[in-house]
């Protein structure tokens, strides 16, 4: 039940963009359309559901104070923490390097439509940061981890393919010339937070 409630928190009360706004380049230069937006949520969820789970073992098993005591007696005071932003990085690297690769391998139209945004998913300030809300939050298990990476990245998904939705509709409305394109997005994507925050007094 406990990886239900952390699954859920994170798509509805801790949603990546609607309550800490991260991932905004990408949200926004890539929401003009569901089907691109539907591909950069798809590759978005695949990549926090294996980094977060990868980091959350070389937390626990290498960088953390006295991780490496599995190594032996010698290693138990050993902390290497302060290489924890830089090893996290080379993970989502790494896995965002495999995901471009298999996307241009399997949908080289999306891999077109998606252009510089998809290698950009390395610099997503969503993917850092569920590794970082990971250390932070110190889940117990990497069921947890896992739960929580997943839910966020569902969560992105369905802001960035909401507002795709919006903004195909928008086409056809009148909106007054200063607020075109990025105006009216960013005045939807405040009333969608606001609209978000209403999940916050669910008790889960």
């Amino acid at each position: 039940m406990n990886l239900v409630n952390i699954f859920v928190k994170a798509i509805f009360i801790d949603n990546m963009i609607f309550a800490y706004f991260l991932g905004m380049c990408s949200y926004l230069a890539v929401s003009k359309t569901v089907k691109t937006a539907l591909g950069l949520g798809a590759a978005v969820i695949f990549v926090l559901g294996v980094t977060v789970p990868v980091n959350y073992l070389l937390e626990n098993y290498v960088l953390k104070a006295g991780a490496l005591s599995w190594m032996g007696a010698g290693f138990a005071e050993v902390d290497l923490s302060f290489l924890a932003f830089i090893m996290f990085i080379a993970v989502v690297a790494a896995i965002v390097q495999l995901v471009e690769m298999i996307v241009e391998k399997f949908a080289p139209a999306l891999y077109g439509a998606l252009g510089i945004f998809l290698p950009l998913i390395a610099v997503n300030c969503s993917i850092l940061g569920g590794a970082l809300f990971m250390q932070e939050r110190q889940y117990s298990n990497i069921a947890e981890a896992t739960s929580f990476a997943l839910g966020s990245g569902v969560g992105w998904f369905l802001a960035i393919v909401a507002i795709a939705a919006i903004r195909e509709k928008l086409r056809y409305s009148d909106i007054p010339a200063p607020l075109r394109g990025l105006g009216i997005t960013f005045i939807l994507t405040g009333l969608m937070g606001i609209a978000f925050m209403a999940f916050m007094g669910i008790k889960i």
